[in-house]
């Protein structure tokens, strides 16, 4: 092992998964006191990423020989959604930044010595749309473009970027994802939004840069379980789909904050008494809508950690994950924003007209459940078609999984 690789075997702390969850939920109060200014000022405050940074919070899924903890992904997404109860946007860049520390571990290891050689607290942005426009040259690329919605890039000193490599034979071109450091790229002040108005998912711009080979990734190496960086990162947890991870990145913080409005609407409700004298804890459209919401939480959560148990119980099995299986999963993850967002409606419309004001926390539940389901990867209607074609005997078009 080379002198830089070493400085990564230092001890870190040993922290269980309860206490991680714990801190996450310590984070609650401020969240909440800062929601307001979160959204004004459309990002959240550094104040609050340096405390997440100091709980360990974006070390479950890094790689130990980085400084993480190499958790089950249950702990990641219980630290998502404990946060997103008080903060969506809060969640929302949590998961989807802390979702790299895990894919870095896929790398050549040389690029995750790039990031964290001086500092293994250093976070990384993205954005997957494969919109740069790729050169060969020896050593690597030429790597030019513009893409949007890389959420919380204000706080990140990489980014991954979607590209697709022009083929040698004439065939499709090869996607991967590019990490360039914060000073190959520019961030564009783009995102005013109705909701998750704190994630600061502002566009990137490229011009010209070079990004050595192995600081590049493979969809295809994620998708067949053959990145390079497996060589040094040996757990099960890094044998996962990365298709699977992701997308719960980008859906599970709904869950959080549909639990979080659910919380606020049953204090808003039992004492409640509507302009015409009615009750609203006593009127049974209001009581039903309250059930169903939280067995849904509960039904939701319970197949997120279901299925990320087997998988991994197969993984340690040696065993293949099937196309139908990840389908199922794939196509289960979608339908999480949609029905959050069903729900959450449910309770907005029994708040009754006090719902309408700015001051109601439900509100900002509702704005940023309904914004995440606007991401590609929680729309459930294209993951719908293609899981129910393929188990009619049709080919399966989706390789993200």
């Amino acid at each position: 092992m080379n002198q830089a690789a070493s400085r990564f075997e230092e001890p870190i702390e040993h922290i269980s998964a309860a206490e991680l969850v714990q801190r996450a939920r310590d984070l609650l109060p401020e969240l909440d006191a800062c929601a307001r200014q979160t959204a004004q000022q459309r990002r959240v405050p550094e104040e609050i990423v340096r405390k997440m940074q100091a709980a360990g919070l974006f070390r479950v899924l890094q790689a130990r020989r980085y400084g993480g903890y190499e958790m089950d992904p249950e702990v990641f997404y219980d630290v998502q959604m404990t946060l997103a109860q008080a903060c969506m946007s809060t969640a929302w860049i949590y998961g989807v930044i802390a979702v790299h520390n895990w894919q870095m571990a896929l790398f050549d290891d040389r690029a995750s010595q790039d990031v964290w050689r001086d500092d293994r607290s250093v976070l990384i942005s993205s954005s997957y749309m494969p919109k740069g426009e790729v050169q060969r040259v020896p050593g690597g690329f030429r790597f030019s473009g513009r893409w949007g919605y890389s959420s919380g890039v204000d706080h990140c000193q990489w980014a991954l970027l979607g590209g697709l490599v022009p083929s040698a034979t004439g065939g499709a071109p090869e996607y991967r994802a590019f990490l360039v450091p914060r000073g190959d790229f520019e961030v564009l002040d783009t995102w005013d939004t109705m909701g998750l108005r704190g994630t600061g998912s502002h566009d990137v711009v490229v011009h010209d840069a070079f990004v050595p080979e192995y600081r590049t990734h493979k969809s295809a190496d994620g998708f067949a379980g053959t990145s390079p960086g497996l060589a040094v990162n040996d757990a099960p947890l890094f044998r996962l789909p990365f298709g699977q991870i992701f997308v719960r990145a980008v859906s599970s913080s709904s869950i959080g904050a549909l639990e979080g409005a659910l919380q606020s609407f049953r204090e808003f409700a039992r004492t409640r008494v509507g302009d015409m004298g009615t009750r609203t804890a006593e009127q049974a459209v209001v009581q039903t809508a309250v059930a169903e919401t939280a067995v849904a939480i509960d039904e939701m959560k319970l197949v997120l950690r279901r299925n990320f148990a087997e998988m991994q119980a197969r993984i340690r099995r040696q065993q293949a994950l099937d196309i139908e299986t990840r389908l199922h999963y794939r196509c289960q993850a979608a339908m999480v924003s949609e029905r959050c967002a069903q729900l959450v409606y449910r309770l907005f419309m029994a708040s009754g007209a006090r719902g309408l004001f700015n001051d109601s926390p439900l509100v900002r539940h509702f704005l940023d459940i309904h914004a995440g389901r606007s991401h590609y990867a929680n729309n459930p209607d294209t993951f719908e078609r293609n899981y129910g074609g393929v188990l009619l005997g049709r080919e399966n078009t989706d390789f993200f999984i």
